[in-house]
């Protein structure tokens, strides 16, 4: 499943590459380089930043600023392209500080006017997560 999704989006499958993803895959929230860089103790910090910039490159994941001051990452969907349309709103816990993919919740559409165009979107809902509600 691994090599699948690595391969499906053209990138070599390097031992590296497999074991962020299966992290990655494992997540149930978006990532920072540092709380990767706490999994993999002995892994270069440089290996690491090199490959989620090539999963981000190759759209096998997506990069979300929060507003906590480091880029957190997912994954995307198979058929996203991270274009505007496949763009989705994103929860940030202020508790807990866990950032959620709401893969359900589309960024409303944006009237630009004439002669702007789109490139992204980042929308984050701030809030209480469902675990630290309990």
């Amino acid at each position: 499943m691994i090599d699948k999704n690595l391969k499906s989006r053209n990138i070599k499958p390097t031992a590296m590459r497999q074991l962020v993803l299966q992290v990655l895959t494992d997540q149930k929230t978006a990532i920072s380089l540092s709380e990767l860089e706490q999994k993999f103790e002995k892994a270069d910090k440089a290996t690491l930043y090199r490959t989620l910039k090539t999963f981000e490159a190759k759209k096998l994941i997506h990069g979300i600023d929060d507003g906590t001051g480091s880029v957190k990452y997912a994954l995307c969907h198979e058929s996203c392209e991270c274009q505007p349309e496949d763009l989705h709103v994103h929860f940030l816990c202020t508790k807990c500080e866990s950032t959620y993919c709401l893969h359900e919740l589309s960024i409303p559409e944006i009237s630009l006017p004439p002669n702007f165009s789109l490139k992204s979107v980042n929308m984050v809902v701030k809030g209480i997560c469902s675990n630290c509600k309990k």
